[in-house]
């Protein structure tokens, strides 16, 4: 950063505290990119993000940098903000548009209701029918203690590892690698753990409850 860099990649918090400490200068951006613009601007961090923008924008200024904010959902609050940022004739570019079907047609959906106390063991056969003893599943847990407990159920018959945000990093890495070689069959994550898994060829995915 001190020699001179063209591309930053930061959080927030930590770009904000560079820029307070003297040691980053956007008044020469060109570009701004917000990634996850639903996620950043709903947990808190809508105020740094607009610290850190009003260093960069001028108001009314044809100079300001141009601005991309790429979202999986779009909230009305995501275009104010879109409307405050970006330029008037900003472009807006939707790749699901008013499709009904927004899954792919290729993957069968089930819902099945069971007690929470029989999840375990109708996960089990859920396993056991849809991806068999050679078939790669992906089990999401709500939290850590879920996903460690079903890992070790005896409900769930094929090799099975857990895979969430106490687990070190190195760690997490040799599991993927495990799943990936096919080493076990089954891999219990948080939606945590689960971000930007990239895992050809998997069988089967179950949600063990409804995300909230």
């Amino acid at each position: 950063m001190r020699s001179g860099i063209d591309i930053l990649v930061g959080t927030p918090g930590r770009i904000k505290d560079h820029l307070q400490n003297g040691k980053l200068d956007l008044t020469k951006v060109k570009h701004v990119v917000l990634d996850e613009v639903d996620q950043m601007l709903d947990m808190g961090f809508a105020e740094q993000v607009e610290d850190i923008l009003r260093v960069a924008y001028k108001k009314d200024s044809e100079d300001n940098p141009q601005t991309l904010l790429f979202s999986a959902t779009c909230p009305h609050w995501v275009y104010d903000v879109a409307k405050k940022y970006m330029k008037s004739k900003y472009e807006q570019i939707d790749l699901i548009g008013k499709r009904t079907q927004k899954a792919a047609t290729t993957v069968e959906h089930l819902a099945i209701e069971c007690h929470w106390s029989q999840r375990a063991a109708v996960i089990g056969d859920v396993i056991q029918v849809y991806s068999g003893s050679h078939g790669r599943t992906i089990v999401f847990c709500e939290t850590k203690k879920d996903a460690n407990e079903l890992a070790l159920n005896a409900s769930i018959k094929q090799d099975c590892q857990s895979l969430h945000g106490d687990i070190p990093q190195k760690q997490r890495e040799i599991t993927l690698k495990g799943f990936r070689n096919g080493t076990f069959k089954v891999l219990v994550a948080t939606n945590v753990a689960a971000r930007g898994l990239d895992i050809p060829e998997v069988d089967l995915v179950v949600q063990s409850s409804p995300p909230k």
